[in-house]
């Protein structure tokens, strides 16, 4: 089986890649990645050299780039999770995020029926539904919940959804699409939360907590719901949406305090800063769909979700260091100078 996986040098996208090589190591994965600002090539570094592995430094929204690149490869599926993520600078610049999130979306597609009706699954986000009040912990989130977004962010990635599923029923494309909570674990960019406090922790910065730090997340380990994306793949049901949650609902302060103790840190260092506009109060998702029909459940709990991670940024200390000094962005020349 031959995928292109786009914004693989991205968080989740880099770790399926990692996962994907070793599950399938008969498999042929082709990586397309613009290399944005979240885009860091050295996560890739470590398959960099595996011969079932190729790198192609492009934008999904260009169309010629693309077709070439199917014409030539021919691939079995399109797992694409390039998307421009940070909801604060979907606040701040919507339209990037809309070009990059529908049509890089549309662009994938449309290469996918030229090319052989080509499998395609879209990785979308839980924030397509909203949010759920706090006091309501019996409601979950189910693939049957009405859309309702709430920032620009959302809006782009439920836009997506849409359209992936009008591909469906116009065109007939062979599709699926995952809805994900919150993920966490290896190679996370470091503004967002975890990665965020980790650092800032081992530096004694200040942690900044949105509000008071009440909002509810659900929390899924990176390597768990790149299993769910796999078997969804390979085994879901054409045009269907699948929730994939973790079952481990935190608050955000809770989180941050849990950091603070596993580095020995103090509370001190806490720091509330004003809200988020639009700030969504409480994501769960039910993934009992998933699990009936594919037979998966996540298998990691937060508590050894979170060691793990803390232990792998205190273990690989370059790489998030060379994000923060900027020296990231150079990764992409010093690989292929010599090449």
């Amino acid at each position: 089986m031959k995928i292109v996986v786009t914004g693989g040098a991205g968080f989740i996208g880099g770790n399926f890649i990692h996962y994907y090589l070793k599950a399938h190591p008969e498999d042929r994965v082709i990586c397309i990645d613009k290399l944005t600002y979240a885009g860091n090539l050295s996560t890739l570094a470590p398959v960099m050299n595996n011969d079932k592995f190729r790198f192609v430094k492009a934008d999904i929204c260009d169309r010629e780039t693309v077709f070439a690149l199917f014409e030539e490869e021919q691939p079995d599926a399109v797992i694409n999770f390039a998307a421009e993520s940070h909801v604060d600078r979907s606040i701040e610049d919507p339209e990037v995020f809309l070009r990059t999130n529908i049509l890089g979306t549309a662009t994938l597609m449309d290469a996918c029926r030229v090319f052989g009706n080509v499998r395609y699954h879209q990785v979308s986000t839980d924030e397509v539904y909203g949010d759920l009040p706090l006091n309501r912990p019996d409601l979950l989130f189910t693939e049957n919940t009405p859309i309702h977004t709430s920032s620009p962010y959302s809006s782009s990635k439920a836009g997506a959804d849409l359209l992936v599923q009008a591909y469906n029923r116009t065109y007939g494309l062979p599709v699926t699409i995952s809805r994900c909570s919150n993920n966490y674990g290896p190679y996370h960019f470091p503004e967002k939360l975890i990665p965020l406090m980790i650092v800032n922790c081992l530096y004694d910065k200040p942690l900044p907590v949105y509000g008071e730090g009440l909002n509810v997340r659900d929390w899924l380990y990176v390597e768990d719901h790149c299993k769910a994306i796999d078997l969804i793949v390979r085994k879901g049901r054409i045009g269907e949406v699948y929730n994939v949650g973790g079952h481990n609902e935190m608050r955000n302060i809770d989180i941050v305090k849990l950091i603070i103790r596993e580095l020995g840190k103090s509370e001190d260092l806490i720091t509330y800063v004003t809200d988020r506009k639009g700030h969504d109060l409480r994501y769960a998702i039910d993934p009992t769909k998933i699990h009936e029909e594919l037979g998966w459940l996540p298998e990691t709990c937060f508590e050894e979700g979170i060691k793990k991670t803390i232990k792998w940024y205190l273990e690989n200390r370059s790489w998030w260091e060379e994000i923060i000094n900027g020296e990231y962005q150079h990764y992409y020349e010093k690989m292929y100078n010599n090449r």
